[in-house]
């Protein structure tokens, strides 16, 4: 697994959260958020277990900012295409999550 720190910090939503069940027993929300940056942003995948599940599917969408606390950890994965190098992709799992800027499906007048 790697290297395991805490992490607390706001990040934007890129792509539609996905539910996944693990053993047919565990659903867990997958999806990819980046640290805006004013030189090079960084992506994340985030992962959310227990009652934050259903929570972050039906609240969240992408394009939202969201503020979370969580443990980050770095795992190894060789890329397919270039044999020698491998890259690394940064994982947080998310034990607290708050709303920061939500995108409103509502057009005010």
């Amino acid at each position: 697994m790697g290297d395991i720190n805490y992490f607390s910090g706001i990040v934007k939503i890129l792509e539609n959260p996905i539910k996944i069940f693990l053993n047919n027993k565990i659903s867990i929300t997958k999806f990819r958020v980046e640290i805006p940056q004013k030189r090079k942003n960084k992506i994340l995948t985030l992962i959310f277990w227990g009652t934050l599940v259903d929570e972050v599917k039906l609240y969240y969408q992408v394009n939202d900012y969201i503020l979370i606390e969580g443990f980050i950890s770095i795992q190894k994965k060789k890329n397919q295409k270039l044999r020698t190098k491998n890259s690394k992709q940064i994982i947080v799992t998310v034990a607290k999550v708050y709303p920061f800027l939500l995108k409103s499906n509502e057009v005010s007048l």
